[in-house]
């Protein structure tokens, strides 16, 4: 019989608020050391909390894309331990009253649903980051006091592929809620898992990886863990419950701790934050400041004719589906095309967001609907795609200023056409022959004549018209 893994995962998220959740200090990555600190930060002798109510605004978006129950009545803990990053020598957070509880995600696993279920989750403040040399341990206050969320999941997981999906899936919602960046590499968003594997419905030794620094890697650091716990059952000794972390060097786990007693972090009610009472109001106010979540534009995409695989890359990139919301009336299609391909292409070489570019909303309604008119075509719309992103001119008076419209002139079609082919008569020999990629070729002349000036569609219909008439 083979062992059956269970696995359970939590996980810490930087809620992106403009100030700390317990001071008036900006809550900002990347800045020089200990500049976003103050104070209350630096646990000063007689200093209080002054608490940011933002904070809730954005725990309760997390709470309802996530499916939680949000508890109403709540307070915070003090959370009692010792550590260097620690100044207080203990943490707020929430212990018996977390914010949301009950939740799920729901993931595809080969085209098969599966609800990954939350047991709960509550808000908390973040310590100061460590950073080691082989001399020093330096400590930055800037990360003191930064807003957290902590999700935990029930161990329902039974595959490192339901472990990663179930991030993916978490993180893609979180981004689209707007309450975190989630960005693994710059810390914003952590990932502990519990790993245990047994050969009976018991749940075996539960034992935690941390400090696993990408969404792949937790995968990894599964089905590592649960290979090393085999060999270790296998050869008749018994496994302990203890902490390890993922070595992404060697891609092994390491071990950090043996957990040999409970942790008492002896909570109580925190003294100086009152209870938090949450009102019907309030938590409507703070849902409907949510966009559209990511399946619902899934939806819309994929009635639109736009292909599976560009509808993940629209997913993936937040910055084009938000653009794209505000075009749901026109050709979503061609509108995807353009913002994946040389339009983005665009923003990377120039190192842009579209917001930062003259390409308004206006212009690019136009851009498209010309295109899906047949108005311009793909050749014309390269020719004027700096303009586009770099003047402030229309659409219309930059095409008429390359000169480069496009021709409905069927006279001037048939004319160029016939041309063609009165002076390709061993490419239409052997079109005749059966090579139909002599076709092509001659498009290539056609469209060559005709400098970007006609309509490569109704070039190609009547040259086909042409050719099966001959």
């Amino acid at each position: 019989m083979e062992y059956r893994k269970t696995i359970g995962i939590e996980v810490h998220c930087e809620l992106k608020t403009k100030e700390k959740i317990f001071s008036p200090s900006l809550s900002n990555y990347g800045s020089i050391a200990n500049t976003n600190a103050n104070i209350i930060d630096m646990a000063y002798p007689g200093v209080l909390p002054q608490f940011n109510s933002e904070v809730l605004s954005f725990a309760i978006k997390a709470c309802h894309v996530l499916n939680l129950n949000i508890t109403k009545k709540m307070h915070f803990d003090r959370k009692n331990y010792f550590y260097a990053d620690n100044p207080k020598n203990f943490q707020i957070t929430q212990n018996e009253t977390p914010i949301g509880t009950n939740g799920y995600v729901e993931i595809d696993i080969n085209g098969k649903k599966k609800k990954i279920e939350i047991l709960e989750m509550h808000i908390e403040e973040d310590t100061c980051k460590s950073v080691h040399s082989d001399k020093y341990s330096l400590l930055d206050y800037n990360r003191a006091g930064v807003p957290l969320i902590e999700i935990v999941t029930k161990p329902c997981m039974e595959s490192a592929l339901e472990a990663v999906k179930y991030l993916e899936k978490l993180r893609e919602l979180l981004l689209y809620a707007g309450v975190s960046d989630c960005k693994i590499e710059e810390g914003s968003m952590r990932c502990d898992t519990n790993v245990s594997i047994s050969k009976t419905n018991e749940l075996g030794t539960k034992i935690e990886v941390k400090n696993i620094g990408s969404i792949s890697n937790v995968g990894e650091a599964i089905n590592y863990e649960a290979k090393r716990q085999e060999e270790i059952l296998e050869k008749g000794e018994k496994l302990r419950e203890e902490t390890r972390r993922f070595d992404d060097k060697t891609r092994t786990t390491i071990l950090m701790r043996v957990k040999e007693t409970g942790n008492d972090y002896r909570y109580f009610p925190e003294p100086d934050i009152p209870y938090v009472n949450l009102t019907d109001d309030f938590i409507h106010d703070a849902i409907n400041e949510l966009s559209r979540m990511p399946d619902e534009r899934r939806k819309d995409y994929e009635k639109s004719g736009i292909l599976p695989i560009n509808i993940e890359k629209i997913i993936a990139n937040k910055e084009i589906s938000d653009y794209l919301e505000n075009f749901l009336d026109i050709n979503l299609v061609i509108a995807s095309n353009l913002l994946l391909g040389d339009i983005q292409s665009y923003l990377n070489k120039n190192n842009l967001k579209i917001e930062d570019t003259k390409l308004t909303h206006q212009k690019f309604r136009d851009l498209v609907n010309k295109l899906d008119k047949k108005e311009i075509n793909n050749k014309i719309f390269k020719d004027i795609l700096i303009d586009i992103m770099e003047t402030s001119k229309d659409i219309d008076d930059i095409i008429c200023d390359k000169g480069l419209n496009v021709s409905f002139d069927d006279n001037l079609l048939n004319s160029i056409i016939d041309n063609v082919l009165s002076n390709n008569e061993k490419i239409i020999s052997d079109y005749k022959n059966g090579n139909t990629r002599s076709a092509k070729a001659l498009m290539g002349l056609i469209m060559k004549e005709g400098k970007g000036k006609i309509d490569p569609s109704a070039a190609n219909e009547k040259l086909m018209e042409k050719l099966n008439s001959l």
